[in-house]
């Protein structure tokens, strides 16, 4: 079997379909599938709607000596890899950890609402013409693979089958060794730095806790430069450190140091970050949104609290930052947690998906 994996990033790009692409391109060589991968940044110095006509025809070079086209969104990467796939007879598989339309709504046409209000409501022409396109590239897939049930649930809501559906959960790489959650300096937060995300929130409540706890974000985005005022504009720079893209090997040694990890956001198909940091011995406190409850179970290894709660986030913050004992419990049944998404599961599941 001979695999294209087509991926809008790809590391050194940080975020979860560039961390999915890697491990599919390392793994699957090993089950006797060859895999190539073709990056939507072949095609991004191009001017738009060119750099999709670009890729489309990179797609169409590169996948005639696969068996599938596997393509990890379903739209800047999804459309142009199902023509090509369309014109050269090849069999079409999706794998959607979003909604495409929701976002770009939510970043560039005004959009308010959170995803689960998005759903039931009618926007403006541009968002629409995305939820067309990603609707059709789903219906004229031979399977979709979704990371969380939670995700399950929104494309069936777009009129797809359940049937066609796939939950496979994501993975990390374990580490070698297992690291304690004790002896470690500050709050952790990773992610791309878009409006729904909330680091934002994490930075005004810095303002409220004891100049000794102090916030390290990691991530690169639109919000940069917002995040980067609002940190100036309530004299934090001692207390909060803005980092940009690092890669990714890099980034998890701050995982391997931070006392918290913290996940506010608005919506998550599977938080990848969140894994890392079950991997790497961090506590977690995420929101109660999309697949997070997948992942964290409230109290038994981390914290749920509601999407951008100041209180709610502090009390846990504090919580967690003064008890030695509850950080090494979240730490140990982390860990116990993670079998359910290790690695050679993901791969398994995936390649069983794949042959049918």
């Amino acid at each position: 079997m001979r695999i294209l994996i087509c991926t809008g990033i790809f590391p050194p790009d940080i975020g979860g379909p560039a961390t999915y692409s890697k491990l599919l391109a390392d793994e699957l060589p090993k089950y006797e599938i060859k895999s190539e991968v073709l990056s939507f940044g072949e095609a991004r110095k191009f001017p738009k709607l060119i750099r999709h006509f670009v890729y489309f025809l990179k797609v169409l070079r590169r996948g005639r000596e696969a068996n599938i086209i596997f393509a990890q969104d379903p739209v800047s990467v999804g459309l142009p890899s199902l023509l090509a796939a369309k014109i050269l007879g090849k069999k079409f598989i999706l794998k959607i950890v979003g909604d495409y339309a929701w976002e770009q709504g939510m970043q560039r046409f005004g959009v308010k609402d959170l995803l689960d209000e998005f759903l039931d409501k009618k926007y403006g022409w541009r968002v629409e013409i995305l939820r067309k396109i990603q609707k059709f590239v789903a219906k004229n897939a031979a399977i979709i693979i979704v990371p969380s049930e939670y995700l399950k649930r929104v494309i069936f809501k777009w009129g797809i089958p359940a049937d066609k559906i796939r939950v496979v959960y994501n993975a990390v790489e374990k580490p070698r060794q297992i690291f304690s959650a004790v002896s470690r300096d500050f709050i952790l937060s990773v992610g791309r730095l878009v409006p729904w995300k909330g680091f934002g929130t994490l930075i005004e409540i810095m303002k409220e806790l004891p100049k000794e706890i102090k916030l390290i974000i990691i991530g690169s985005g639109p919000e940069y430069y917002n995040l980067k005022f609002k940190i100036e504009n309530l004299k934090l720079n001692e207390q909060v450190k803005l980092i940009q893209q690092l890669p990714h090997e890099k980034s998890l040694d701050y995982f391997t140091k931070a006392k918290i990890f913290i996940l506010n956001t608005a919506y998550e198909g599977l938080p990848h970050v969140v894994l890392e940091a079950m991997a790497y011995g961090a506590p977690v406190i995420a929101t109660n949104v999309g697949g997070n409850p997948e992942v964290i179970k409230n109290n038994y290894n981390g914290f749920l609290v509601d999407y951008d709660n100041k209180n709610q986030l502090k009390d846990a913050i504090l919580k967690l930052w003064s008890d030695e004992e509850l950080r090494q419990k979240f730490a140990d049944n982390s860990f116990k947690e993670s079998e359910k998404f290790s690695l050679d599961k993901m791969i398994k599941e995936t390649i069983k998906v794949l042959s049918l």
